[in-house]
């Protein structure tokens, strides 16, 4: 008799935590089009896991619907337990040596001018999958040679100088998001460090300047205004080009709970914090997601370096 994995087994024995009703300005209408049903069936036929779907993600709706989508490699199950994610936790399965090249067709057949490749930790693995990551992208690159490409990975927490693997794959955007803020680390992200986290995204710069650093918080989750300023200031200090800012949304009553819904007003103030903090882009709304927009983004990003080199010209 098979017994079916647990999801979350590291959260089964938690205290279960009401999930408190959305406010209005987070509820969002369900959009099924007939290019949201292509793009998954794109996803099923080329045997793709997407964190649209396993990090349930409230925008799948209309990124599908656009023929966006962000493919999470390296398996669909993550070594780590962090408190607020969906993602499935447990030992993962071996690495598919196929799928780089499965990850370049399906960005070929939607037809992407932009992709955002993520991936589980791999704790499990000597260099944490960064040959793997680079892989992917190296095979993106020779099947989509129009195609920029951004890559939202782990933390690589012990595994020496294995990022560098990746950044030397030839990225447009590195993204590793800091989610929480530093107090809330061994309860949001037991398995992370905030200082690792960040010295990253310092390498990921220092290793090309003219990469687009990007990172990701969510609040909602205990934090204060103050902490979050904090965090910009350090983000800053490393150099990181894009800050995304949303709303976390508890996926089970087993996860993290929601401390408080930050209202629109607070988003608006939150980016105004941070663009005069110097970031050349930020995006803060309730809905805000690390690749939700990501194609318009990285314009952006491109149009705010050029005319801030003008200005300093």
């Amino acid at each position: 008799m098979n017994v079916p994995r647990l999801r979350h087994p590291e959260k089964a024995k938690k205290v279960d935590s009401a999930i408190p009703r959305k406010p209005k300005w987070i509820r969002k209408k369900k959009v099924e089009s007939e290019e949201y049903y292509e793009t998954r069936r794109l996803m099923r036929d080329h045997a793709l896991t997407t964190v649209c779907e396993e990090a349930a993600c409230p925008n799948i709706g209309e990124c599908w619907s656009k023929r966006h989508a962000t493919m999470m490699i390296m398996g669909e199950i993550c070594t780590r337990g962090c408190s607020f994610c969906n993602v499935a936790t447990g030992r993962p399965d071996a690495l598919d040596v196929f799928e780089p090249g499965r990850v370049a067709a399906a960005v070929k057949k939607l037809g992407l001018r932009h992709v955002v490749i993520t991936g589980v930790d791999r704790d499990d693995l000597a260099d944490g999958g960064a040959e793997h990551i680079a892989q992917t992208v190296r095979a993106v690159r020779h099947q989509n040679p129009n195609t920029t490409v951004e890559v939202l990975t782990p933390d690589f927490l012990g595994k020496g100088a294995a990022a560098d693997v990746v950044f030397g794959a030839g990225l447009d955007v590195f993204n590793h998001n800091l989610e929480t803020v530093p107090r809330l680390y061994p309860t949001v992200r037991p398995g992370a460090r905030y200082y690792q986290s960040l010295r990253l995204l310092d390498d990921a710069k220092r290793a090309d300047p003219q990469v687009f650093t990007k990172s990701g918080l969510m609040v909602g989750l205990g934090e204060t205004m103050q902490e979050v300023r904090q965090v910009m200031d350090d983000l800053r200090a490393a150099q990181v080009d894009f800050l995304t800012v949303g709303q976390y949304l508890q996926p089970t009553a087993k996860h993290h709970p929601i401390d408080r819904f930050w209202t629109p007003e607070e988003f608006e103030q939150l980016e105004t914090i941070a663009r005069a903090k110097g970031f050349l882009h930020v995006s803060a709304t309730p809905l805000t997601r690390s690749s939700f927009h990501a194609d318009a983004d990285f314009k952006t990003l491109q149009n705010a370096r050029r005319e801030r080199l003008a200005q300093r010209s």
